[in-house]
C-alpha cells in the first residue's frame, strides 16, 4: 500500500479476531508530515486503493494513523506489538529489547486509545 500512495511512506497490516468474519485486517499507517492535515481523505483514498487494487474484502476495517512503526534495530516491523495494541492487550508486550526506539510503543498505544474513544463516539 505504501508504494501506491504518495502521502504514505509506510504501512503495516495485521489480522485481528472478528466475531463473524473470523479475522479482519487492521492497518497502521504512517503519513508524510505534509499529509497529516488531510488524514481522513488519505485514509479514504487508501480504502479505495485496497478495494480496487486487491479486493473489497481486503479493505481493513480499521486504519490507525501513527507517527512511526515499531521496528527492530535491523528495520523489521514488530507486528506482534501491533497485534497486541490492536487487540487492547498491552499489559504484557513480551520482549521489546530489540526495538530500535521503545518509546514508539507508548506513542502507538496512545494513538490507539484516541482512535478507540473517537470510534466509540460515532
Amino acid at each position: 500500500l505504501d508504494d501506491e500512495h504518495p502521502d504514505v511512506p509506510e504501512t503495516a497490516v495485521i489480522g485481528i479476531p472478528h466475531e463473524i468474519k473470523g479475522e479482519v485486517p487492521f492497518a497502521f499507517v504512517v503519513l508524510k508530515e505534509s499529509a497529516t492535515e488531510n488524514q481522513r481523505a488519505v485514509v479514504e483514498e487508501m480504502r479505495h486503493l485496497v478495494a480496487t487494487k486487491i479486493a473489497k474484502y481486503a479493505v481493513p476495517d480499521h486504519f490507525l494513523v501513527v507517527k512511526r512503526l515499531p521496528k527492530t534495530r535491523s528495520g523489521k516491523i514488530m507486528r506482534r506489538i501491533l497485534r497486541k495494541v490492536a487487540m487492547q492487550d498491552t499489559s504484557n508486550l513480551g520482549d521489546i529489547s530489540t526495538l530500535d526506539d521503545p518509546s514508539v510503543v507508548s506513542e502507538i498505544i496512545e494513538a490507539h486509545k484516541r482512535y478507540r474513544s473517537h470510534a466509540a463516539k460515532k
